[in-house]
């Protein structure tokens, strides 16, 4: 999937270093809110992707820069997972930037080049995301997509400090995909491009 300033290409076992690369810029894997591969733990990180694609529920990216003097370089990871096919579902996460990477268009249209993967091409009726209830940084980044809170679900998942988190549930659901799609395109100020296919 490629966009104005992002690809998105297949995850593979050669992307490691380069990965950890990016989440040594602001020591990534130190954050309690979110699991990001660290030295230690990068290899299982990216096994666990790649036997979820196998199986059929993954669809694990990493995030490429485009267009720049850094063009090739890898700035994050994000996915499609929990993919239930039989009820065109599936959620996007594990998604997270270098730190010079955040606070730019990156995350929008990584975003965007997903939801219309998933709406346009596999077809969803519905597309969610889940976040750290203190990630308040991750839960108005997803509001700002366009996608509506749903709930906080509690005690959802035992992090790897041991913390046990509660998480907030958004989601978009196919008939609001047109209008996310027309705000996202007005962020992104490349409409024609979009439309034509480029």
């Amino acid at each position: 999937m490629t966009g104005d300033t992002v690809e998105l290409r297949p995850l593979q076992a050669e992307h490691a270093e380069q990965l950890l690369d990016a989440a040594a810029d602001g020591e990534l894997w130190n954050l309690k809110v979110t699991v990001i591969p660290g030295p230690a733990t990068v290899d299982a990180y990216i096994a666990a992707a790649l036997a979820g694609r196998d199986q059929g529920t993954v669809m694990p990216f990493v995030i490429v820069r485009r267009n720049t003097d850094e063009s090739g370089t890898i700035v994050g990871s994000t996915r499609f997972w929990k993919i239930d096919r039989a009820n065109r579902k599936m959620e996007i996460g594990h998604t997270w930037l270098a730190r010079s990477a955040q606070r730019t268009r990156i995350n929008t249209e990584a975003k965007f080049l997903l939801l219309r993967h998933a709406f346009e091409q596999m077809q969803a009726t519905r597309v969610q995301f889940t976040t750290d209830e203190r990630n308040a940084a991750s839960r108005a980044a997803i509001l700002r997509l366009g996608a509506l809170q749903e709930g906080i679900i509690r005690h959802e998942r035992i992090m790897p400090d041991g913390h046990i988190r509660n998480s907030v549930r958004f989601s978009i659901i196919e008939p609001e995909w047109p209008a996310v799609k027309a705000r996202l395109l007005e962020r992104l100020g490349t409409e024609t491009a979009y439309l034509s296919g480029q």
